[in-house]
């Protein structure tokens, strides 16, 4: 789905740099543009909307954004290749697990932004700065609506119950979105109900996991299973999208919104860090401030579906008709450090 952005998004975008370059609470930017020159962005998203938000930073500040795009992994090998030397200014993830691994390997510096602390809420960043999240996703259920009730679905110990015995589709264990889910189970639950959970999950498998989110989504509507994962921003671009064949699809497979332990859905953020030896880290820290925008939260929760991380911007349309949940409010940067016990949990209990 392809948007225009209008000329008021770009006088606002603008309007937001030049504050955020003047702000004496945050890390100095630069004040002439041109000195910076360029930011390299290292990215693992490739989304049409944020090529936009690149060309309308480099257009209200004239600081070039120059991207190479890879798998989360490869990009946080190459970064460890180059060493020192790394051009990278900006690390770009769609998932905190994969933020996670990037801050880890020690690839990402800390960030005082008052922009930034002011815009995204504490629960939805790195404590010490080292990555912030621009966008929120949450990790729910597609139903088949003649077969499932919402009531069904309404905890994720229901997705694992034995009422949906044969009658699940999932990706991989290994896929990040489920690393980070389960992670943040074992942060609610402990080790032994998410083990429990994660056997439940087995057995109600309809097939052994396969393809990725909207593959699941299109195998309820062929019959394969009645409910699957999925991130809610997959379900809404086939939902919104030109592929008839997929808006097809969201007619008769619907989207439920499990809670965790009565307090939301789990959700987790796309988002961005500083590299820690970025050679224009002044101009990094405004890119990141212009992702922090309200305006620049809008267009992307307008064109890729994901909501603002934001708690005072609203989604637009949409995305905004699948936005009344509760989200869960644990903090996103547990996640990460929970993937090796996740990883090792899902093995065990035979998720493949």
């Amino acid at each position: 789905m392809s948007v225009t952005p209008r000329l008021t998004v770009f006088a606002g975008l603008a309007a937001i740099l030049s504050l955020a370059a003047c702000s004496p609470a945050s890390e100095p930017a630069a004040e002439d543009a041109a000195a910076a020159g360029e930011v390299n962005v290292y990215s693992a998203r490739h989304y049409d909307v944020d090529q936009k938000l690149y060309e309308q930073f480099t257009e209200a500040t004239g600081i070039k954004v120059n991207t190479i795009e890879g798998s989360a992994p490869q990009l946080i090998a190459r970064m460890q290749s180059e060493g020192a030397a790394s051009p990278a200014d900006v690390f770009v993830a769609a998932d905190a697990g994969a933020l996670w691994r990037a801050q880890e390997a020690g690839l990402l510096s800390p960030v005082q932004s008052e922009a930034l602390n002011a815009a995204i809420p504490e629960n939805l960043r790195e404590p010490e700065g080292r990555w912030f999240g621009f966008q929120r996703r949450a990790r729910v259920v597609a139903y088949d609506a003649a077969k499932v009730q919402p009531a069904e679905i309404a905890s994720y110990e229901d997705i694992a119950s034995p009422r949906f015995r044969g009658q699940l589709c999932v990706r991989s264990s290994d896929n990040i979105y489920n690393l980070s889910l389960v992670g943040a189970l074992i942060e609610a639950w402990g080790p032994e109900k998410t083990a429990e959970w994660a056997r439940g999950i087995v057995a109600n498998l309809a097939r052994q996991p396969e393809g990725g989110d909207r593959d699941q989504i299109r195998a309820v509507d062929a019959g394969v299973c009645q409910i699957a994962l999925t991130n809610s921003y997959y379900y809404i671009r086939m939902a919104a999208g030109d592929d008839a064949g997929d808006r097809a699809v969201t007619e008769k497979v619907k989207l439920a919104f499990p809670s965790l332990d009565g307090q939301g859905a789990h959700v987790n953020v796309s988002g961005a860090g500083v590299a820690a030896n970025a050679p224009h880290r002044e101009a990094a820290i405004r890119l990141l401030e212009f992702l922090a925008s309200a305006e620049a939260q809008t267009l992307v929760s307008q064109e890729n579906g994901e909501y603002p991380a934001s708690p005072g911007v609203a989604a637009p349309e949409p995305t905004a008709a699948y936005a009344d949940f509760a989200a869960h409010p644990m903090p996103v940067a547990t996640y990460g450090p929970r993937q090796a016990e996740a990883q090792a949990l899902m093995t065990a209990a035979g998720w493949r």
